[in-house]
């Protein structure tokens, strides 16, 4: 990885009087730069765009890039969708390029514009990633209801506490006042670790036991990176990469969530497709939880990221409250999760999540996370799934040796 680049995900650019294009274009910019990378050497680009079509009504997203900087018309392109997965999906893509030989170097976008339409018709669009006309029938918000009941499988299996959800909500939102692209930054969040967390006027029920502050936000972003091959650093000499894929797991399963939770209702992992996905990283990488200095989770809403915490090993099946309570995920912990705030505190661009996690990773492993940055990062994981984690895909990232 030559470098990377990511948006203010504050922004509304549809109060700015922008489109998708302006967003592409400044990402592609972004990147390139941030990377140190000519448009020239680019050979090349994968797109992740989840809900391009709903929100804005243009597909075809691959062809954007040379749409707005004419100096990559020519380069071969595409578009890749798997819900919130779909920028893990295009870096996996760029990757399978590179191994084979087909190109050296690969600039890889992940994009989502959503502020284009009022919060209730936001939610309707994101349902198409569940598995429409079964999973969330009569609910007025999809993903929360289907997270709901997430937590409630839990509960039946392991039994979970909602203090343990509030906390993971109020860390990844403090973390976030230290990220200056974190779509909560600035905001006034109520104490979630007191009574302010069950208030219904600060911290409203929005479906079973979600509140407000258990979800992520509807956010307008772009992140890009620029993946290269070994055979092109070879060629090119006088260039150093920031950092290093070592290792990926990718697993795709059916869509309904009750497809998953009632296949695998007797195992100690609630979703053991998202488990093996991760530890295919780390086989591949040759590591195991303990050479990890950091996490970067698919914290979309608060049971997600309890989800990731024993499903990634830092706890035992069912026990992610034990990591909560005993400070192992905060800053300064054993394994800080989600330093810059993840998806709740950062923003989650729907097409842009995996890359942004890439990058963050990246960040961390060459010292350059700034005031989120974990002392002493050389190895970083991330972990970003798609819909009810229908598709799921980890990473494994280290630092380059000087």
């Amino acid at each position: 990885m030559l470098g990377g680049f990511q948006t203010d995900f504050a922004r509304n650019l549809t109060r700015e009087g922008r489109d998708v294009s302006h967003l592409v274009a400044q990402v592609v910019d972004g990147t390139l730069e941030a990377s140190h990378t000519a448009s020239s050497d680019v050979e090349v680009i994968h797109v992740g765009n989840a809900f391009g079509q709903l929100f804005t009504g243009q597909g075809h997203l691959g062809a954007m890039p040379a749409t707005v900087r004419p100096e990559l018309w020519g380069l071969p392109a595409a578009r890749h969708e798997a819900a919130c997965a779909s920028g893990g999906v295009a870096v996996l893509a760029a990757m399978a390029d590179l191994r084979a030989g087909n190109y050296g170097c690969a600039l890889v976008l992940g994009v989502e514009l959503e502020k284009t339409v009022p919060g209730d018709e936001a939610a309707t669009h994101l349902g198409a990633a569940a598995w429409v006309g079964h999973d969330g029938e009569g609910a007025r918000f999809m993903w929360p209801h289907v997270f709901s009941a997430v937590a409630d499988e839990y509960d039946r299996r392991h039994g979970i506490d909602a203090a343990h959800l509030r906390a993971i909500a109020s860390l990844n939102l403090a973390n976030a006042r230290r990220n200056p692209n974190a779509q909560t930054r600035t905001w006034d969040v109520p104490d979630l670790t007191g009574p302010d967390a069950i208030d219904d006027a600060l911290n409203p029920v929005v479906d079973g036991r979600l509140r407000r502050y258990d979800c992520s936000q509807v956010t307008d972003g772009a992140a890009g990176v620029v993946l290269v091959s070994d055979a092109w650093l070879r060629d090119h000499p006088g260039r150093r990469p920031v950092a290093r894929i070592d290792g990926w797991g990718h697993r795709t399963v059916g869509l309904g969530l009750r497809q998953k939770l009632e296949r695998d209702r007797d195992e100690l992992y609630v979703m053991p497709h998202v488990r093996q996905a991760v530890t295919d990283a780390f086989d591949r990488a040759h590591v195991t939880l303990d050479d990890l200095d950091g996490f970067e989770v698919h914290d979309c809403f608060t049971p997600t990221e309890y989800l990731a915490i024993d499903h990634i090993g830092l706890t035992g099946p069912g026990e992610s409250w034990k990591a909560v309570e005993d400070g192992s995920i905060a800053p300064g912990g054993r394994l800080p999760i989600n330093p810059g705030g993840g998806l709740i505190g950062g923003g989650h661009p729907v097409g842009a999540t995996g890359i942004r996690m890439l990058v963050d990773a990246a960040k961390q492993v060459s010292g350059a996370a700034g005031d989120y940055q974990v002392d002493g990062a050389r190895t970083f994981g991330t972990l970003n799934f798609g819909g009810s984690t229908a598709t799921t895909v980890s990473l494994v990232v280290g630092a380059v040796d000087d």
